[in-house]
């Protein structure tokens, strides 16, 4: 699978550490930066991965920062993408079962390693359900303010 994974400098370590373990299980990895602990701003980031997402060159990803919070909020600017803010494997695997999520987003400073690596493998291992969800997720893909139940 195509994974683009990006951070900010809070998340560096986590970073290289998921984007090696990612190339140890097969999947062709694009790291979109930073590449050193310089203090960046996580919107960047979040943007450039939205836009790989959007345009096809990836088919997930992975979204870093200090807390998860602020970068998965600039990826969902993207109508593209569906970016779920994640701490443990369910969550992750529900994400991708109910919601069709695209990209994941974790807290550096919030998830170990090891907590990370499992949500990845949940979100990259499961399915959307379809079915009953995909109506759900049509909406989210063409939100409608006025007249919403």
């Amino acid at each position: 699978m195509r994974i683009a994974i990006a951070s900010d400098h809070a998340a560096i370590d986590m970073k290289v550490a998921l984007v090696e373990w990612l190339a140890e299980a097969g999947h062709e990895v694009d790291d979109l930066g930073p590449m050193t602990t310089d203090s960046v701003d996580y919107p960047d980031y979040g943007y450039k991965l939205a836009d790989a997402i959007a345009s096809g060159s990836a088919e997930r990803g992975v979204a870093l920062c200090g807390s998860g919070i602020g970068i998965s909020i600039a990826v969902n600017r993207n109508p593209a993408c569906r970016c779920a803010l994640v701490s443990e494997g369910l969550s992750a695997k529900l994400s991708r079962e109910h919601n069709d999520a695209n990209v994941i987003a974790m807290g550096a400073r919030l998830v170990g390693i090891e907590m990370a690596k499992d949500c990845l493998s949940n979100f990259l291992n499961t399915e959307f359900g379809g079915d009953r969800h995909q109506r759900r997720v049509d909406k989210l893909s063409a939100p409608q303010t006025e007249g919403a139940a």
